[in-house]
């Protein structure tokens, strides 16, 4: 069945090198995102991506010299015989994360697309995921966050309801991993928050040792949250799955919310509901923006210049 937002589209890539006579330095990839919060998302199961350094990604992700993006999402073979493929996330900098919901949705996707399965299984570095359609949206099983402060991780033992972090007007958040970390804090308005000047030095806090996604929410209702997330790594984002059910899953165990809630994010909405098996499931949209071919060397020369300058 095709995907009812991508037109057909994202079925799986041909082989490169085979197909397009492309050399091994040329990178296919397919542009998709989530409620703004977009991807750069190339196959490396079907084509060579050895030239695809951190220089190089750090590159293509820039918006003003790349192709730009939130973060780079690579496909590889699953290593699992239960799983349909294998997801890796890069940031914009080049480092490897642990989980991201909106790209889980893309690669649930293409994935369902390709195999024309009802459900599909997403191996990543933080576990199995699983995703399948919800009527024109997409829905997917992010697992049990996990509340326990050497599990986040937190510098020290602590609270995780309550963590002794401040700055500004901002102080009090809940820390919680949905396989990567997140601290998520609460206030009254939200609109009065500047989130570019407070996310970038909480986001490095002492207090969060591999760095954490800062998320601000307001609540609207017992079923809907106003959120913002700064990023670990690309900074302010449209949208962030995970931040989404970080969120959620925090505003439920201050008693301020029902399990299930419509989470208002600058991109559009997300249904995030944790369900009573411990497991937090997330609907929303996916869209397909386009594809193309980036040459390597190009971007490799370019970082070198820019080091120099």
């Amino acid at each position: 069945m095709p995907c009812p937002c991508c037109g057909g589209r994202i079925g799986r890539l041909p082989s490169l090198p085979h197909a397009l006579g492309q050399s091994v330095s040329q990178i296919r990839f397919r542009k998709m995102h989530g409620l703004g919060n977009d991807f750069i998302i190339i196959d490396a199961r079907v084509q060579l991506v050895d030239a695809l350094t951190p220089d190089v990604i750090a590159a293509v992700s820039d918006r003003q010299r790349g192709i730009g993006g939130d973060q780079v999402v690579v496909l590889e073979s699953a290593m699992r015989s239960d799983a349909d493929v294998f997801m890796r996330i890069y940031n914009p900098d080049g480092r490897e994360c642990e989980a991201c919901g909106n790209a889980t949705r893309c690669v649930g996707a293409l994935m369902l697309a390709e195999t024309g399965r009802d459900r599909v299984a997403i191996q990543t570095v933080a576990g199995m995921l699983y995703a399948w359609r919800q009527g024109t949206h997409y829905a997917v099983d992010m697992g049990v966050p996990q509340t326990q402060w050497d599990a986040i991780p937190l510098a020290q033992a602590t609270d995780t309801l309550h963590v002794d972090v401040a700055l500004g007007p901002l102080a009090d958040p809940v820390a919680t991993s949905m396989g990567n970390p997140h601290v998520t804090f609460f206030v009254p308005d939200l609109a009065a928050i500047d989130m570019t000047a407070l996310g970038a030095p909480l986001e490095r806090h002492p207090m969060f040792p591999q760095r954490a996604n800062i998320g601000v929410a307001q609540v609207l209702a017992s079923d809907r949250l106003r959120l913002r997330v700064w990023e670990r790594g690309p900074g302010l984002t449209l949208a962030c799955g995970t931040g989404s059910c970080a969120a959620l899953v925090a505003a439920h165990r201050r008693g301020l919310t029902d399990r299930r809630a419509t989470v208002e994010l600058d991109g559009g909405a997300l249904v995030i509901e944790w369900l009573d098996n411990g497991r937090v499931e997330s609907t929303g949209p996916v869209s397909y923006a386009f594809e193309g071919v980036f040459e390597t060397a190009d971007y490799v020369v370019q970082r070198e210049a820019l080091a120099v300058a």
